[in-house]
């Protein structure tokens, strides 16, 4: 399913927010930090600094137990934006629970085109994994919206890394068929960018001229360049991005200021 809107020559500004492992309890912790209190306090954060965006993406991850009490909760928190909010799952996540809880709702939609925009969002869940793969119906979806629309400036987004990051154990669980998906990307000379979740540390690179981005979590943080699980002690965060109608990018990485947490530092995995 697509959906779309005008304005051809509009800036848009999206709010990218990712991996926020809530939970149905309102004390549901992920290694000592209460998920619930981290997102509100990145979307504190998002009020002070970027209060309208005109579109938001949540990119997998967004429930820790993937029960419907914390996607209504993602939902409730959410619905504070007056703009279209786009959602899918990540390795953590039921993609029926979301389902449900989404309802007739056009959260799930694959493809939105937004002005001179589209955002193709995919879905590399694997039931029961941990790594991603894309299955042949989202590499289909993928090449489909990039031949209907080559006018169209593009984002790509999923919740697994589709590169190397340098970190053993995270590359281990990044998208296992990146070569399918990244040979369909140097296809198309109008995506500008791929977007991602799932390694909860911030990234900004480039590849073949697409822009890679990958963002902080709403909550705990993974040490970079780390071969073996490790927490970073820097603050949840989000990404807000200003698209231009030439295919201009600018974006930078906002993280919480006053949210105080404790870390379980000697756990070794999650």
């Amino acid at each position: 399913m697509s959906s779309e809107n005008s304005a051809d020559n509009a800036i848009l500004n999206i709010l990218h927010l990712t991996d926020c492992h809530l939970t149905k309890s309102e004390d549901g912790e992920l290694l000592g930090m209460n998920t619930r209190d981290s997102l509100e306090a990145v979307l504190d954060e998002v009020n002070k600094q970027h209060a309208n965006p005109d579109y938001v993406l949540a990119t997998g991850d967004l429930a820790q137990d993937a029960s419907s009490d914390a996607y209504e909760y993602f939902k409730s928190k959410t619905s504070r934006f007056a703009c279209p909010v786009s959602w899918f799952p990540g390795n953590h996540d039921d993609r029926d629970v979301m389902r449900k809880v989404i309802g007739s709702g056009s959260e799930l939609n694959k493809v939105v085109r937004v002005g001179a925009w589209q955002f193709i969002l995919l879905d590399s869940m694997v039931s029961g994994k941990v790594h991603g793969f894309l299955e042949s119906s989202e590499l289909k979806t993928l090449e489909a919206a990039l031949k209907e629309r080559p006018d169209l400036h593009t984002f790509v987004c999923l919740h697994h890394h589709p590169i190397d990051i340098d970190s053993a154990w995270l590359d281990n669980i990044g998208l296992h068929n990146r070569d399918e998906f990244l040979k369909i990307i140097d296809r198309f000379d109008n995506v500008k960018a791929i977007l991602w979740g799932h390694i909860h540390q911030q990234i900004d690179g480039s590849r073949n001229n697409v822009n890679l981005y990958a963002t902080p979590s709403t909550c705990i943080q993974f040490l970079p360049k780390s071969d073996d699980f490790a927490i970073d002690t820097i603050a949840p965060g989000y990404r807000w991005l200003k698209l231009y109608p030439d295919g201009a990018i600018e974006t930078n990485v906002v993280r919480t200021t006053d949210f105080e947490f404790k870390l379980d530092l000697d756990s070794n995995g999650y």
